[in-house]
């Protein structure tokens, strides 16, 4: 069942790539060398890896997505990393626990409880697009330890207007 939490301004680097759904790989795949980025300066990781999504355009399959890590305070960043800030507020928050692919689902159902509790999201749509002031998942299971996606834990946190 969805709840509704109040967080903080969460720190974190971060990598921005426009892709579309077949190309996930392209931002995804960089949280791994953003850890290592953090280990080589002597930083850990805050928080769960995460995909924050900033633009989705489903009909002309364009998406602007961001992979984070969350760091315990503002690090310098350096060549297409970036160091920026998640948003302090109210969040409807989720969790899934299952494969990947079946997140879709999940997040049908998180916008229809939002919409049946009245709930306004932080998002505007725009040409045909939803432009989202925070909308992030949040992936709880280290791969490394947890190889079975259908085991794999979930965060979905949508930033409530």
């Amino acid at each position: 069942m969805p709840q509704i939490i109040e967080f903080p301004e969460r720190p974190y680097i971060g990598v921005r790539r426009t892709i579309t759904m077949t190309t996930f790989g392209l931002v995804a795949d960089r949280i791994g060398e953003i850890i290592g980025w953090l280990a080589e300066r002597g930083a850990h990781p805050a928080g769960a890896p995460f995909l924050r999504y900033e633009s989705i355009d489903m009909a002309a399959d364009r998406l602007v997505v961001q992979a984070g890590v969350p760091v315990s305070a503002p690090l310098e960043s350096e060549g297409d990393l970036f160091a920026a800030v998640l948003p302090a507020g109210r969040y409807a928050t989720v969790t899934h626990h299952g494969h990947p692919d079946q997140l879709f689902g999940v997040i049908e159902s998180l916008l229809k409880w939002g919409e049946e509790q009245g709930l306004t999201w932080d998002m505007a749509e725009k040409d045909g697009a939803e432009h989202w002031g925070c909308r992030l998942e949040l992936f709880q299971t280290d791969p490394r330890v947890e190889p079975d996606p259908h085991n794999w834990d979930t965060d979905l946190q949508f930033r409530l207007a």
